[in-house]
């Protein structure tokens, strides 16, 4: 009966974070079309109407606020944008959305970041597409939290039976950390839906240390494409 009960709160567990998936998507379309759209049309009125001021500096200069101000609204729903949904995901494929979250990881916190991932763009579906990112998400995270880094790498590879997501750094390691522990939700989380999709995901030190966070999903999943 327990068993029964935990399979099918793994199963509603799955299903609510695939419409969590979706729901964050139509949501960062709608910012990207109504928004998105409204701000650009707002900066070409401006500068229609900064041409035709006259010859005053603080007219020019309130006008140059107001342009100083729409661009970083611009910045501000980009990045929204960006928490919700990954469209490089949708648009280029996971390799490079992989590619572009571990460059920019680096840069941002200082850190040697390097992805190794397949020649050719494999042809996962959604489903798996978006919990290899949402993993990718979550290691960063911690390591950037936690781990004290100066090193992470990203490993994607596949075979004809699965697929193999690693996030490795050479940190403080898990410590006693673990998948389970309830303050891990992001993890706890990530190994629900790696179930979900009849995959796993481990936690563990790295040789000789740091972190290894692995996700291996099948090509076929269990769970919802």
């Amino acid at each position: 009966m327990a068993a029964e009960r935990n399979a099918d709160l793994s199963e509603l567990l799955g299903h609510l974070t695939t419409c969590w998936d979706d729901q964050n998507r139509q949501l960062a379309r709608q910012l990207h079309d109504t928004l998105g759209s409204s701000i650009t049309a707002l900066t070409m009125h401006l500068g229609l109407l900064i041409q035709q001021l006259p010859a005053d500096k603080a007219l020019h200069d309130r006008a140059a606020q107001m342009k100083q101000l729409l661009l970083a609204i611009i910045a501000a729903n980009r990045e929204m944008q960006l928490s919700l949904w990954n469209d490089k995901l949708e648009f280029l494929g996971i390799k490079a959305a992989l590619a572009e979250l571990v460059s920019e990881f680096g840069s941002a916190h200082g850190i040697r970041a390097r992805a190794s991932l397949p020649d050719e763009d494999a042809s996962y579906g959604r489903a798996h597409k978006v919990v290899l990112l949402r993993c990718l998400e979550e290691g960063l995270r911690n390591i950037a939290a936690h781990a004290r880094a100066s090193e992470v790498e990203v490993i994607l590879d596949d075979n004809d039976e699965q697929i193999m997501l690693t996030v490795r750094d050479n940190g403080l390691g898990p410590g006693a950390a673990s998948i389970g522990a309830r303050e891990c939700h992001g993890l706890r989380m990530l190994r629900e839906r790696a179930i979900y999709l009849g995959g796993t995901l481990t936690l563990a030190g790295a040789e000789p240390h740091g972190t290894l966070l692995t996700m291996t999903l099948p090509k076929t999943a269990s769970g919802a494409a």
